[in-house]
C-alpha cells in the first residue's frame, strides 16, 4: 500500500486496532503490511473505528454508549428542571428527580425503536428544547399559572393530595396536547410526505439547517461555560487534546485471554473515548476543589456550580428503584391551544431531524438516508413523542445533535453502540440513583463540552456545501442570506412578541414558535431559495449530490444493509409484492433476489467482521 501524502506513514486515520502481538498494523514503517489490515484500510469507511453496520466488542460498545448517553445527559436533564417551574414544582426535588428518570426511560425506549425499525442509523433519541417554548407559552395562560403559595417553599408540602392536584392537573394537559400533536408527525412520516420532500431538498437546504442546529446554541453553551470559565476550558483541553492530538496513540491495556493468561494489548483509547475521559478527568479535579474548598459555598457567588456537591439535592432525594409507567400522573386531557403550540414544536423538531439524519449517515459511514429511511425516521419519532406524552414527561424526543457531534469525535459509527446507549438509558431510567449521579456533573464541565460537540455540528452542516458551486453568486446568496435570516428573525422576535400578536392564541404560539427556531427560518429560506431562484443541477449542487449518493450506494447490498428493515421483514416475511409500494419500505429494483441479496450479504457482512475480529483477535460475532 503507497504512503499518503498526508501521513508518513501511509494513513491518514488509522483504525482502532487491537494488538495481541501477532495481528497488528505496524505504524512505524511506512511501507509495512500486515495481511487483513491494508484491505480494511482501503475500505470506504477507513477513516472510522467502526462504521454502521460493524459490531463492537460488548465492553466497548457498553463504555460508548455510557459515552453517549453522558453527551446527551445535559439536555435530558435540563428539560425536566426547566418544566418544573411552570409546573409548580421548583420547590419540590423528589417529583423532580422522577421527571427526570421518566425521560430517561422513555429516551431508551425510543432511541432502541429508531436505531432498530426507524431510520436505523446510530442516532440517539431524547427530549427535545423545540417543543419547550410552546409548552411555556400555554402553561403561561391564565388557567395554568401557579397559585402564588406554591413558590414559597415553607407553604409547600409535597405529600399533600392539593399540591400533588395542582401540578398533576398541569402535567396531564400537556400531555393531552403532546399525544395529540404526537399524531400529526407519524401520519407525516408514514404517509411518505416527507420522502416526497426529499426530491426538493439539495445542499442549499441540509446546509443552513444542519448549521443553524449548532449555532443558536452559543448562548446555552456560554451560559453553562461561563459558571465557570477555568473548569470549561479544561474540559476543553482534554477533550481536544484526547481527539485530536493523541488519537493515533496506542495505549498498552491489560486483557486476559484463555490461551495467552494476561498480556498487554494496544488500544487507541483516545480515538475512542474523548468525551468520557475529559468528562471524568474534569469531574475529578471539579470533586477535588469541592473538598478543599477552593469553590466556593455561597449558591449566589460566582463558581459555585463547579462544586460537585451543588445539586446534591437531586443524589440525596431520588429512590433507588422507581419504575414509571403510562398515566403515572393520570389520565391525559386535551386543549385546542396546546395542541396548534406543540404542532408548531413538531414542524421544527422534523426538520431539525432530517438534517441531523444526513449529518449522521456522513459520520458513521453510511450512505445518504433513502427516502423510505427518512419516512420511518420521522414516523418512529412521532410514535416516540406518542409515548413521552403517555409516560408523561412533558415533553417530546426528537434525534439529538449532540450525539451527532459526538459520532464526528470518535469516529464510532456503530448503531450497537447506540443500542447499548439505548439500554443505559432505560436503566438509569429504572435505577433513580445512578440517573442521580450522572445528573450531579458540574454545569461548567457540561458546557466545555458543548462547546466542542457543537463546533463539530456547525462543520458538518458547512462541509455539505462541497457538492453546490460555491463559486455562483447564487448560492452565496441562498447560503448567506438563509444563515443570517436564521440569527437575526429568531432573536428580533424573542424580543418583540407583542408586535406579531394577532388576537388568536392558538395563532400567536404557532407563529412564534415557528419564528424563533432558527433551524426552520434558515432551512425554510434555503429551501424556498433553492427552489425559486434559476438555476442549472449543477450550479445547485443536486447532480453531484445524487452522484454521490449513487456513488457511495452503487452497493445495493450496502445500503440494504444499513436501511432495510430488520429480521428478514420485507424479504423472508412481508415479502408480498404490495409491500414495496408502502412509503417507508426499500424499493427493490427489477429482478433484484431478496434471498440472494441477503445471503451474500450476510457472507459479505460476516467476511468483514472476520477480517475485524482476526485483526483484533476478538470474538464479536452474534
Amino acid at each position: 500500500m503507497p504512503p499518503s501524502d498526508k501521513d508518513p506513514n501511509g494513513l491518514d486515520n488509522p483504525n482502532f486496532i487491537i494488538d495481541d502481538g501477532m495481528h497488528y498494523c505496524d505504524f512505524t514503517d511506512a511501507h509495512a503490511t500486515v495481511p487483513g489490515c491494508e484491505e480494511k484500510q482501503n475500505r470506504p469507511s477507513s477513516n472510522l473505528a467502526y462504521s454502521v453496520t460493524d459490531i463492537p466488542p460488548w465492553y466497548l460498545c457498553i463504555f460508548l454508549g455510557i459515552q453517549h448517553y453522558l453527551t446527551a445527559l445535559g439536555g435530558l436533564v435540563a428539560i425536566p428542571l426547566i418544566l418544573s417551574r411552570a409546573l409548580c414544582l421548583e420547590h419540590d426535588i423528589l417529583t423532580q428527580s422522577h421527571l427526570i428518570s421518566t425521560i430517561f426511560f422513555v429516551s431508551g425506549i425510543c432511541t432502541l425503536l429508531q436505531v432498530i425499525f426507524g431510520v436505523r442509523l446510530p442516532i440517539l433519541q431524547g427530549g427535545t428544547f423545540a417543543f419547550l417554548t410552546p409548552s411555556l407559552a400555554m402553561l403561561s395562560l391564565p388557567d395554568w399559572k401557579c397559585p402564588a403559595w406554591t413558590q414559597n417553599a415553607t407553604h409547600v408540602e409535597a405529600t399533600s393530595a392539593e399540591f400533588i392536584d395542582v401540578w398533576q392537573k398541569r402535567m396531564r394537559e400537556l400531555q393531552g396536547a403532546i399525544m395529540v400533536a404526537s399524531c400529526f408527525q407519524i401520519f407525516v412520516g408514514f404517509s411518505g410526505l416527507i420522502g416526497f420532500l426529499m426530491r426538493f431538498i439539495g445542499p442549499l437546504t441540509i446546509a443552513p439547517t444542519i448549521t443553524l442546529v449548532a449555532l443558536p446554541l452559543f448562548e446555552s453553551a456560554g451560559n453553562d461555560a461561563g459558571s465557570h470559565w477555568g473548569i470549561a476550558a479544561i474540559t476543553i483541553f482534554f477533550i481536544v487534546l484526547f481527539s485530536q492530538y493523541l488519537k493515533n496513540v496506542p495505549v498498552p491495556v491489560p486483557v486476559y485471554k484463555r490461551s495467552r493468561k494476561c498480556h498487554f494489548s494496544k488500544i487507541y483509547l483516545f480515538q475512542i473515548f474523548p468525551v468520557l475521559l475529559g468528562l471524568s478527568i474534569t469531574w475529578l479535579v471539579c470533586f477535588a476543589l469541592t473538598v478543599s474548598n477552593v469553590f466556593p459555598s455561597n449558591p449566589k457567588a460566582y463558581g459555585y456550580a463547579a462544586r460537585t456537591d451543588s445539586k446534591g439535592d437531586v443524589l440525596s432525594q431520588a429512590p433507588w428503584f422507581r419504575f414509571p409507567y403510562p398515566g403515572q400522573w393520570g389520565v391525559p386531557t386535551i386543549s385546542v391551544a396546546g395542541v396548534f403550540g406543540i404542532i408548531a414544536g413538531v414542524i421544527s423538531s422534523m426538520v431539525e431531524s432530517v438534517g441531523d439524519y444526513y449529518a449522521c449517515a456522513r459520520l458513521s459511514g453510511a450512505p445518504p438516508p433513502p427516502k423510505h429511511a427518512i419516512n420511518r425516521g420521522i414516523g418512529v419519532e412521532g410514535i416516540g413523542c406518542l409515548l413521552a406524552g403517555a409516560w408523561g414527561t412533558g415533553n417530546g424526543t426528537t434525534s439529538y445533535s449532540e450525539n451527532v457531534g459526538a459520532l464526528g469525535i470518535t469516529r464510532v459509527g456503530s448503531r450497537i453502540v447506540i443500542v447499548a446507549g439505548g439500554c443505559v438509558m432505560l436503566l438509569t431510567g429504572m435505577f433513580g440513583k445512578v440517573g442521580a449521579v450522572f445528573a450531579s456533573i458540574p454545569t461548567p464541565v457540561i458546557g466545555g463540552m458543548f462547546m466542542v460537540m457543537f463546533g463539530v455540528i456547525t462543520a458538518v452542516g458547512v462541509s455539505n456545501l462541497q457538492y453546490a458551486d460555491m463559486n455562483s453568486s447564487r448560492n452565496l446568496f441562498i447560503f448567506g442570506f438563509s444563515i443570517y435570516a436564521g440569527l437575526t428573525i429568531p432573536y428580533w422576535v424573542k424580543n418583540n412578541t407583542e408586535a406579531l400578536k394577532t388576537g388568536i392564541l392558538q395563532l400567536d404560539q404557532v407563529i412564534q414558535v415557528l419564528l424563533t427556531t432558527g433551524m426552520f427560518v434558515g432551512g425554510f429560506l434555503g429551501f424556498f431559495l433553492d427552489n425559486t431562484i434559476p438555476g442549472s443541477q449543477e450550479e445547485r449542487g443536486l447532480l453531484a449530490w445524487n452522484e454521490s449518493c449513487k456513488e457511495e450506494s452503487s452497493d445495493a447490498l450496502r445500503t440494504s444493509d444499513v436501511y432495510d428493515l430488520p429480521f428478514g421483514i420485507g424479504s423472508k416475511f412481508c415479502a408480498a409484492k404490495w409491500f414495496r409500494y408502502l412509503p417507508t419500505c426499500p424499493k427493490q429494483p427489477p429482478g433484484h433476489n431478496a434471498n440472494g441479496n441477503n445471503s451474500y450479504a450476510q457472507e459479505n457482512s460476516n467476511k468483514i467482521n472476520s477480517e475485524k475480529d482476526t485483526e483484533m483477535n476478538t470474538d464479536t460475532r452474534i
